[in-house]
């Protein structure tokens, strides 16, 4: 009578389907395309950005009116440190605050952020430089800034603490 290797267990085959997962993950990312849309927060924009996810290239079209026809689409091409960055895992990310017409680039990778938006004069989207978090125990950026005076003022800040009073 010919002998059969024993069935794998049920944890072995587990683990297998999972492998077979993870490996089929990158090709699923890239059936869904190079490219991410988010729409600006601003309730009263028609504006989409629209991100190069492996780029970080940033780009930008809304709809127009005109009083000929049923209105035109209007882009707007990467500015500005909107262009290609590093080579990384792009994103974008809009905020909740309804008058924003601004988005979040962010690289997944990294950890590192910054902002976009359409500057009309120049018609093109643009971005400030990538930032991340500064390394532990460190002040930077908005945290920094609070703790003495701003840039071009001589002394500290007008405002008041919260919850007290001037």
């Amino acid at each position: 009578m010919p002998s059969f290797p024993p069935s794998p267990s049920p944890a072995r085959l587990s683990a297998c389907a999972a492998l077979v997962l993870l490996a089929c993950l990158p090709q699923a990312a890239r059936a869904a395309g190079p490219y991410e849309f988010v729409a600006a927060p601003a309730v009263d924009l028609n504006r989409i950005y629209r991100i190069d996810r492996s780029t970080g290239e940033v780009t930008s079209c809304q709809y127009g009116l005109r009083d000929d026809s049923v209105g035109v689409t209007l882009c707007f091409a990467a500015g500005e440190g909107a262009g290609a960055q590093a080579p990384g895992e792009y994103g974008l990310i809009a905020s909740r605050h309804a008058r924003e017409s601004g988005i979040y680039r962010v690289n997944y990778r990294t950890g590192e952020t910054s902002a976009c938006y359409v500057q009309i004069r120049q018609e093109l989207v643009v971005c400030t430089e990538q930032a991340g978090p500064p390394p532990a125990g460190t002040a930077s950026g908005a945290g920094a800034a609070a703790t003495g005076p701003a840039p071009g003022r001589a002394g500290p800040s007008a405002t008041p603490p919260q919850g007290t009073r001037p």
